[in-house]
C-alpha cells in the first residue's frame, strides 16, 4: 500500500507564495521520477513540474522562473515553492511518484489527492 499525501495548499493573494509539500509513504523500494500537475475549475489536468531521482528538473513555460521543485529522497517527499502567485494559478494541484514497491517487477504512478491553491486578485 502506497499513499501520497499533499499540503500546504490554501488561499493567497496575487504576488503571494506558498510551499506544497508531498509525503510518500509505504511499502517502498525506490522512487524514480516525481512530478506536480495541476487541474484548474472546468479543464485538463497539465504537468507543472517534473523532478528526476538525480535532481533534474522540468517546468511548464507558465511557471518557469515562479516556481521551484524540490525533493528530499530521505523523506520520499518532494516540494513546489510557489513564489509570485497569479489568479490563473488557482487550481487543485496533485503530486506523481514513479516507484516500484518492494516485491514489484515494474515502475508505476502513483498519485496523491490533490490540494486546493486558491490565488485571489
Amino acid at each position: 500500500q502506497v499513499q501520497l499525501v499533499e499540503s500546504g495548499g490554501g488561499l493567497v493573494q496575487a504576488g503571494g507564495s506558498l510551499r506544497l509539500s508531498c509525503a510518500t509513504s509505504g511499502s517502498i523500494f525506490s522512487i524514480n521520477s516525481m512530478c506536480w500537475y495541476l487541474q484548474a475549475p472546468g479543464k485538463q489536468r497539465e504537468l507543472v513540474a517534473t523532478i528526476t531521482s538525480g535532481g533534474g528538473t522540468n517546468y511548464a513555460d507558465s511557471v518557469k522562473g515562479r516556481f521551484t521543485i524540490s525533493r528530499d529522497n530521505a523523506k520520499n517527499t518532494v516540494y513546489l515553492q510557489m513564489n509570485s502567485l497569479k489568479p490563473e494559478d488557482t487550481a487543485v494541484y496533485y503530486c506523481t511518484a514513479r516507484l516500484i514497491i518492494w516485491g514489484g517487477v515494474r515502475f508505476d504512478d502513483y498519485w496523491g489527492q490533490g490540494t486546493q491553491v486558491t490565488v485571489s486578485s
